[in-house]
């Protein structure tokens, strides 16, 4: 919602102040998904607004719920006729992650990741950003589940840090104690590593926790997989992160795609921990290691017990490692499956 908008009009209803304190709270808060239900606004004023201001930036398109239960994706069209995609994730019963995007499609082009299929298209705005999060909430209150949206995440389509100036404003609304009021470990922002936006994460949002979608400690091979890599490359990566360290000195988690015969072998594992034994501070790196979710193609996902073969390496090398479980492949809606297109 365009909170400008709205207290601009207010003001030309000659409304009190006030006014905009308990709607924006309604709003963000409680997640009405109509000016009609705030109960301590006049009846009247509610029409108006109805009429006048939306609630959200864009359209449902599709929505799909995964057969768990524990996760559920949207198709969102925007004013321009683009199409994104969100997701809801339940962490823990009453606990929900929003997962958002900050582009339409996405310029990176990576080999593993449907978004980029179709090239970029735009920059998303802050609005349309936030909103996205606002959509869950509403969603959460329509169909009456017990829950919240206690985290966010910026795993959907397209890289924040191309988007820095809107992705910044987005951050700013989502910690704004008036508004979403998230606390700001509650939000997580990925990148394939992008060394200009990682100190600026650093320097604007200290206790925003950071994700590198790193997932090949091999130039040769992360250039081939990651385009990305041909400009920023892990000794850019490297450098971006120790800088990173002395700035915030927090955890940063290292996201790693297991691909079958491509990156999965124990010998990927034994460079992979000399990859985090060369940080200063390798003891706040954490890998997270997840199965590949791929929509076609020749890729295929590493076997299951080819990850724990994996991960048990990684630990026996002191490396601090999770299997990252993956919700909504059935959906079309876990990691490296949105692509921004309806299913019908």
């Amino acid at each position: 919602m365009d909170v400008n908008k709205l207290e601009k009009f207010l003001t030309q209803k000659k409304e009190p102040k006030f006014r905009l304190i308990q709607i924006k709270k309604a709003v963000f808060e409680k997640g009405v998904f109509s000016f009609s239900q705030i109960s301590n606004i006049p009846k009247k004023l509610g029409l108006i607004l109805n009429e006048n201001i939306s609630l959200i930036s864009f359209q449902e398109r599709e929505l799909k719920i995964s057969v768990d239960g524990l996760s559920a994706k949207a198709v969102l069209k925007l004013q321009d006729a683009l199409l994104i995609e969100t997701v809801l994730i339940s962490s823990k019963p009453g606990n929900f992650s929003v997962c958002v995007s900050s582009q339409a499609g996405c310029p990176l082009g990576c080999v593993f990741c449907a978004t980029g299929e179709n090239g970029f298209q735009r920059n998303l705005t802050a609005e349309e950003i936030t909103d996205q999060v606002l959509f869950w909430k509403q969603f959460i209150k329509k169909n009456k589940i017990i829950g919240k949206v206690s985290n966010v995440v910026y795993m959907g389509m397209g890289e924040p840090f191309l988007n820095w100036k809107e992705v910044k404003k987005s951050l700013e609304i989502l910690i704004d104690k008036n508004l979403f009021a998230f606390g700001s470990r509650s939000i997580s922002v990925s990148t394939a590593g992008i060394p200009e936006g990682i100190l600026n994460l650093a320097k604007n949002f200290p206790q925003i926790n950071l994700a590198i979608s790193l997932h090949f400690v091999r130039n040769d091979l992360r250039s081939r997989f990651m385009p990305i890599n041909k400009i920023y490359d892990l000794q850019f990566l490297n450098k971006s992160l120790e800088e990173y360290f002395k700035k915030c000195n927090r955890k940063v988690f290292l996201e790693y795609i297991l691909i079958k015969n491509i990156n999965d072998k124990i010998s990927d594992a034994e460079e992979l921990a000399s990859f985090v034994a060369s940080f200063s501070k390798k003891n706040l790196l954490h890998i997270n290691l997840i199965r590949g979710n791929f929509t076609e193609g020749k890729l295929k996902p590493s076997p299951f017990f080819q990850i724990e073969e994996f991960r048990k390496y990684l630990e026996r090398k002191g490396v601090n490692v999770t299997v990252r479980k993956s919700v909504g492949e059935d959906i079309q809606g876990a990691c490296g499956q949105l692509a921004g297109k309806v299913s019908f």
